[in-house]
């Protein structure tokens, strides 16, 4: 029986519309047990800061506005996974990432914290994501020819919607992680491996995952490949 308890986050920058999605989407979870969700608002507009402020009155999560934290700019994911990492820790919990362009379903909460209890020594447990039609979409295009299974893999699993047991929290200091970063699933991912864990991708289990909305330049990847590489590059953005 799995008596761990559940933190679950989702980083925030801009895109209310599918922010309130993903947020809708949680607390309407069926979860046989108590959560902590928060959401890190990172730098939004103050449209959308405001916004968040009034839903998270009316729903009961927390909200934390990291400009009241630090004069960092956005994206600040490497302080929201360490503030993240210490709250889970000091509540001997296994901590969910839930991007803020993704939508769960009523069950997707539940079946990943079984499965913390039911898999074999796992570190990263993560959904599959699809797009408004069904089919699997970007970051797991490789997974196309697993249907319905849990699958072993020692591939990336992005942050869409993925669960970090308690026993990698303990095992890896995200304080560790390089500063000069913006995004560390690819490096998470590996170092899980590295460290004797294995990490799991759920195929029968699809999330709604809507990619970038909150960052519209990252779009250009799909539609502008040369314009994306280039502002990668020259802007010094997207550092993996």
């Amino acid at each position: 029986m799995n008596q761990r308890l559940l933190h679950i986050i989702t980083p925030v920058k801009d895109s209310l519309e599918t922010t309130l999605q993903t947020i809708e989407s949680i607390m309407n979870s069926d979860f046989k047990s108590n959560f902590q969700y928060t959401v890190y608002n990172d730098f939004s507009s103050d449209e959308t800061t405001e916004k968040l402020e009034i839903v998270s009155a009316e729903k009961g999560f927390s909200l934390v506005n990291l400009k009241d934290i630090t004069t960092h700019p956005s994206p600040n994911y490497l302080l929201v996974l360490q503030m993240a990492q210490q709250s889970a820790l000091s509540d001997g919990a296994h901590l969910l990432i839930v991007e803020s362009d993704v939508v769960v379903k009523q069950n997707t909460i539940q079946v990943l914290f079984d499965a913390a209890a039911e898999l074999e020594n796992p570190g990263l447990i993560a959904a599959v994501t699809h797009d408004r039609d069904g089919n699997v979409n970007f970051p797991y295009l490789y997974a196309k020819k697993f249907v319905g299974e849990t699958v072993k893999t020692s591939k990336r699993l992005s942050f869409c919607c993925t669960l970090i047991t308690h026993s990698l929290l303990e095992t890896f200091d995200f304080k560790n992680l390089h500063p000069e970063k913006s995004w560390y699933d690819v490096f998470i991912s590996h170092k899980s491996v590295e460290l004797g864990f294995s990490n799991y991708l759920m195929t029968q289990l699809p999330v709604l995952h809507l990619p970038h909305s909150s960052r519209p330049w990252k779009q250009l990847k799909y539609t502008h490949p040369l314009k994306y590489y280039w502002l990668k590059y020259t802007k010094r953005r997207d550092k993996i």
